[in-house]
């Protein structure tokens, strides 16, 4: 409660007028026989420089009497703010508010804030990650909670770390409901590790595992990605109770046999690796990802039993393409076509070196000649 101007006692609660403005005091008029003064300490639970940056000439206060002498009465500002301020606080630490406030110093240790009194963020509470340097913290707002209040040690001590990893679980949460099987996201290379890459898709990290980072075997994840890369995924799962997600990166690239009839076609000839050999043929590597049948009938320019009495895992070997399918991912292959290319050849490159009638020429090689002069 106010009391009048005209009995003042120490501890009472005046008003009064600012009518002066020095370097280390101000002075108000408060209906008494003498100014009132205000100590430039007693401005404001904060450091003060220059006492005009907190009131101004004219401005009327509300003050608490804290000396009385018969030429001078000490008035002091920053009491009534205090006051003022611990109610409201309580308030706010009582109901978990997160409010704004203006860092005033960069102290050593943390953040000193204005909030009616001198509050402190300790560094560890600034930020969820670490800051090296907070002088750029000076004079900017941040939002904050009490996370302790205790009126007799003078102590408020808040938190701007508490406020960000509430915003952040809850974006987390809502990004976990709103993700779908099969959405394709943007993402951030946060991790290696020997199994996979964990990837932030915006607040939260999804794994992909080291079978999904391409449509070929991957010996180590950083062959394929780097801490840092920005990728495209694909949601596979999502398992909301553990919070786990996992992606795929490879569903977003290319497939090997993506585009593959326009790079292969129907009469070419082509090499590979054979990299599988079943009962009816034997399956070659011709590009990375990209595998075609050789046929057992198409292995060799003779009857056969199996493929491995010509064909060993590893052999390299050259083929002609008989077919080209990339809607069914196949493509049939002859090996035995190029042996007759071959053969044909060496009759015709022979037929042109030696001037043989073809009598003569079909006593040499039998009925192989009438094959290719069909």
């Amino acid at each position: 409660m106010v009391e009048t101007n005209n009995d003042l006692q120490v501890g009472s609660i005046v008003t009064g007028t600012v009518i002066k403005i020095d370097e280390k005091q101000v002075f108000v008029d408060i209906g008494y026989k003498t100014e009132g003064i205000i100590p430039i300490s007693e401005l404001s639970n904060l450091h003060v420089e220059n006492p005009g940056d907190v009131v101004r000439d004219g401005e009327e206060l509300t003050l608490q009497v804290k000396k009385i002498d018969d030429d001078e009465v000490v008035l002091s500002k920053k009491m009534v703010d205090a006051e003022k301020a611990w109610k409201d606080l309580q308030h706010k630490f009582d109901q978990n508010e997160v409010f704004e406030t203006e860092v005033k110093e960069v102290v050593k240790g943390g953040l000193v804030v204005d909030i009616g009194l001198r509050g402190f963020i300790p560094a560890s509470l600034v930020e969820t990650y670490f800051v090296e340097d907070f002088s750029d913290y000076k004079n900017k707002t941040l939002a904050v909670k009490i996370v302790d209040l205790d009126q007799e040690q003078n102590r408020v001590i808040l938190s701007h770390r508490a406020v960000m990893e509430e915003e952040q679980e809850k974006k987390k949460q809502d990004l976990l409901q709103s993700l779908q099987k099969g959405q394709v996201v943007e993402g951030t290379v946060q991790r290696i590790t020997t199994f996979g890459a964990f990837v932030d898709i915006g607040g939260v990290d999804g794994l992909v595992h080291i079978s999904e980072l391409a449509h070929t075997h991957v010996e180590k994840v950083s062959d394929v990605l780097t801490e840092g890369d920005n990728i495209k995924v694909e949601i596979l799962s999502v398992d909301l109770d553990n919070e786990r997600i996992s992606l795929s990166y490879k569903n977003t690239l290319p497939g090997p046999w993506s585009g593959i009839e326009g790079r292969i076609k129907e009469g070419d000839q082509v090499e590979g690796i054979v990299k599988r050999i079943v009962s009816f043929g034997a399956f070659i590597e011709i590009e990375t990802g990209v595998e075609g049948l050789v046929h057992i009938s198409q292995i060799a320019n003779r009857h056969i039993g199996t493929p491995e009495e010509v064909l060993k895992v590893g052999d390299k070997v050259s083929a002609k393409v008989l077919s080209v399918s990339e809607q069914d991912e196949r493509i049939s292959l002859s090996m035995k076509e190029i042996e007759l290319e071959k053969e044909k050849g060496e009759i015709e490159q022979y037929e042109k070196e030696e001037d043989f009638s073809s009598f003569q020429l079909g006593d040499m090689i039998g009925d192989k000649l009438d094959k290719y002069k069909k």
